[in-house]
Parts: C-alpha cells; sequence; structure tokens
C-alpha cells in the first residue's frame, strides 16, 4: 500500500514538472513570422509596391552623392562693459583680451562632380576653421571653401579624394508643379543619411525675410537642423532645390534653394569665387491696390519705379519716374522681389526685354544692366509704405528750397491721427507731382487735385531728402 502510494506520488510530480518545463517553452505572440502563418495582409496593391520600391531604389542610387560636413569654428565671446575697459587690461592682463569658444556644426551636402566639388549652405560653412566631409562609406576628407554667396546662402566646397566620387544629377526646378513627390536626404541632427517624403507644397516662396534672394521651394518632406545644404530630390533622383530653412514653430513647412537658381551662382563661385549680379539703377516700391487704380492698371503686380539712377542702366534705356516695371526678360513681374532677384540672375552686359506701364499705355523697352558693384553706393531701395487718405496741408516752396533746384509744394501740416500720416507722409515732404502730373507750386497742386477727386485715389511722388517715394491715398 505504501510502495503504491510512492508510486502515485512520483507520477503527480514528474507530471507537474512536465508541465513546467512545457509552460516555460510557450510563446505568447505572433510577430515571429513562420512559413505556416500568413502575413495579416496577403495582397497588396501593386501599385503601393511598385512606390515603394521606386523610393528604395531611388535612394539607393542617390545617397552616395549626398555627404555629411561637420565643421569647427570660433565665436568671439560678448565681455560685460566693465571687461573692456583699460584699467580692466592693467590689472588683469590676459583674461581682458577678447575670449573665443569653440563652435561645432553639422550640415549636409551633395557631390557636385567627379573632382570633389560639393554644393552646401554657406551657413553651414560660414567662419568654419574646420571643414570635415564624410562620404556614404565612410571615408572622411578634409574640405576647404571654394566660394560662398550669403545673399543666396549657397557655398561650394572642395575636397581631394582618392577614389572616383559619384556626382548628383541636376533636374529643372522651372518644370515644378505643387503635388509632385519631394525626397530629402541629409543629417538632421547628426543622424547620418535620414531619408524623409513628402511633396512640393508651393514654389516661388519669397518675403520670408531669410536672404536677400528669395525664391523657395515649399515641401513638407521634415527637415530639420542638420539637413541643410542637403538635396531634395524628384522621383527620378534629380537635385530640385538645396535644403536651407524651416518654419520652427510649424510642422511640415521646410523651404528649399530651386537648383535653377543654384546652378547660376555656383558656376560663379567655382569659377572665380564670388558672384556678380546684374544692376538696373531704379529704386522701386510695390504697386498697393489703390496704386494700382490711380494709374490705371488692372490689378496690383509690378515694381514701381520711384527714382532713376542718371546715367544708370534703366536711365540709358528710357525708364522714367513713375513707370512700373510689368515683365523682365520674358517673365511677369509680380512683385518687387521677383524683379530684384530677375535683375540679379541676369547676366552683366546681357541685353534684355523690359515691360512696362506708363500713363494707360504698356511698353517695351531694351536694357543692359551693369555690375551691381558699380552701383553708387547711396542708392538705396525706397522704403515701402502703405497707402491712406489725404488729410494734409501744403504750401510752395521757400525761396531758399527753390534755389537749391527743388520744385514742387511742401507739406505744411497733417491732420492729427489721420490716414495720410499714419501713410507716412511727414511735415517736410515736397509733393513732386500728383498722378505722375508735375506740379510746380500750390496752384497746379490744387489743379492736379481736383482733376483726381473723379477717382478716388491719388498717387503723390514725394520728395523725402535724397529719396522719392510714391504714397497712394484714397480721398474721402
Amino acid at each position: 500500500m505504501k510502495l503504491s502510494r510512492l508510486v502515485i506520488i512520483c507520477l503527480i510530480i514528474s507530471s507537474a514538472v512536465a508541465g513546467c518545463k512545457k509552460k516555460e517553452s510557450a510563446t505568447f505572440y505572433e510577430s515571429n513570422r513562420k512559413e505556416s502563418v500568413d502575413a495579416p495582409v496577403k495582397e497588396v496593391p501593386k501599385d503601393i509596391l511598385a512606390t515603394q520600391q521606386a523610393f528604395t531604389n531611388l535612394v539607393k542610387a542617390v545617397t552616395p552623392s549626398v555627404v555629411n560636413i561637420s565643421t569647427i569654428g570660433r565665436k568671439k565671446l560678448v565681455r560685460p562693459f566693465f571687461e573692456s575697459n583699460p584699467l580692466f587690461e592693467e590689472f588683469f592682463g590676459e583674461r581682458s583680451r577678447p575670449q573665443y569658444r569653440r563652435e561645432s556644426s553639422l550640415g549636409s551636402g551633395f557631390l557636385l562632380n567627379k573632382e570633389g566639388y560639393i554644393v552646401t549652405n554657406d551657413h553651414v560653412v560660414r567662419d568654419a576653421e574646420t571643414i570635415q566631409v564624410k562620404l556614404s562609406n565612410e571615408s572622411v576628407y578634409t574640405g576647404r571653401v571654394v566660394g560662398s554667396d550669403p545673399k543666396t546662402d549657397i557655398a561650394v566646397i572642395k575636397i581631394n579624394a582618392k577614389e572616383p566620387l559619384p556626382a548628383a544629377v541636376l533636374g529643372d526646378s522651372s518644370k515644378l508643379q505643387v503635388g509632385q513627390w519631394a525626397i530629402a536626404i541629409g543629417n538632421p541632427f547628426g543622424l547620418d543619411r535620414t531619408v524623409t517624403v513628402g511633396v512640393v507644397s508651393a514654389t516661388g516662396r519669397s518675403n520670408m525675410g531669410i536672404e536677400t534672394y528669395e525664391d523657395f521651394i515649399q515641401t513638407d518632406a521634415s527637415i530639420n537642423p542638420g539637413n541643410s545644404g542637403g538635396p531634395l530630390l524628384n522621383i527620378y533622383g534629380e537635385v530640385i532645390g538645396i535644403n536651407t530653412a524651416i518654419v520652427a514653430a510649424g510642422q511640415g513647412i521646410g523651404f528649399a534653394i530651386p537648383v535653377n537658381m543654384a546652378k547660376q551662382v555656383v558656376t560663379q563661385l567655382i569659377g572665380k569665387g564670388s558672384v556678380s549680379r546684374g544692376w538696373l539703377g531704379v529704386s522701386i516700391q510695390s504697386v498697393t491696390d489703390e496704386m494700382a487704380r490711380s494709374f490705371g492698371l488692372p490689378k496690383s503686380y509690378g515694381a514701381l519705379v520711384n527714382d532713376v539712377v542718371p546715367g544708370g542702366p534703366a536711365a540709358k534705356a528710357g525708364i522714367l519716374q513713375g513707370d512700373v516695371i510689368t515683365g523682365f526678360n520674358g517673365e511677369k513681374v509680380k512683385d518687387v522681389r521677383q524683379l530684384q532677384r530677375l535683375v540679379g540672375d541676369t547676366p552683366v552686359g546681357k541685353k534684355v526685354e523690359v515691360e512696362i506701364y506708363r500713363e494707360g499705355k504698356a511698353l517695351k523697352l531694351f536694357v543692359t544692366p551693369t555690375s551691381a558693384e558699380s552701383a553708387p553706393s547711396q542708392t538705396q531701395r525706397a522704403p515701402e509704405r502703405e497707402a491712406g487718405a489725404l488729410g494734409l496741408s501744403v504750401e510752395d516752396l521757400s525761396s531758399d528750397m527753390k534755389a537749391r533746384g527743388l520744385s514742387g509744394v511742401v507739406v505744411s501740416d497733417l491732420e492729427e491721427g489721420g490716414v495720410a500720416e499714419d501713410a507716412g507722409i511727414q511735415r517736410g515732404d515736397i509733393i513732386v507731382s500728383v498722378n505722375q502730373k508735375k506740379v510746380r507750386n500750390l496752384a497746379e497742386y490744387q489743379k492736379t487735385m481736383r482733376e483726381a477727386s473723379s477717382r478716388g485715389t491719388v498717387a503723390l511722388l514725394v520728395r523725402r531728402g535724397n529719396a522719392n517715394i510714391y504714397f497712394a491715398l484714397r480721398l474721402r
């Protein structure tokens, strides 16, 4: 009886042990797929598979031409005021001398050709003492700056490689359409060769306050610090832009320099290390809705010429004060920024056609821009002002003003809180013309103002110091 009990107990223990062993080897997840287990989705649409394969093929083909750039530079520290005092240097010696700190930064770029020229952003390599370039095969080379252009934020650096270099293929950014695929490759936050995908959100973005010459491609392909200088690609793997900036407060808003703009800049940087731009010799301002109505334009577009530099290219071509430039070298001019870019992109000495609107008529002239370096240093673009309504008093010029060759009427008083004052007109301003008609005295001013009353708006050309400014005011 005791023996049978012992056998039963042994059998129970062995069964329990066997059960424990079986439980330990059991799995509670299905993620390790085996041949006998079907995928959750059995049939993936062929177009999705084709799109996925297109992206992987693109990345494999283009990634070797993308480089990572790391720089080290020195930044001068701002010292407290008392430390800059000569007495501080006398007592503390070395401690009073300018202090610097080492700063490192990361960026991206792409190989332009087999000779080792690399395109990146100017702000990536600006003030860099050392530049290290890492290729996709992990090779590291020392780079040197060939040339840079802060106005477009483009720079070219060069490495001397001992191996064949895979060059990127440049596309045509003028053919871009909103909604097309956009792929960014770069080094965001030091994460080597990160690929992000999105679409072209917009083209021709300007007035962003990022660079002097702006014509950005906007994309929602993720761009982060470290992407700067890297390529923005189309679905064919062609470079369509240079990733440059982001809107820190918004997600999915990044900007790239169009590759067509970069081509002209890069060619000059490699050729001579700097960029020469065309100069027209005019001072311009935006055309507001009120100005458009007073000038007889169907809508507000173009750039209003408020001054012409004597002897400059525009003056020689016959462009006059009060003309509205509506086209330049075959392209319609939307605003001041676009005209500045078009003129800047024009090769020095090239004769181009200019479309203008003058006294209700469309005219065509030909101008030959000269180098911007030849522009008088005091020539500046007149500030842009918003238009308002009248609320001012004028009087004839003093004999002293006339002796200085001035003509017109002077603003003697402004209605306090009036829209003319809000528009920016100041006491002492000299009104030279009304609706493009010259006024030499108070009588002529009053006559032209009566004639303008039927239009509802009036365009005043004001002389302030050495600058001429147009104001469009709505009559009450």
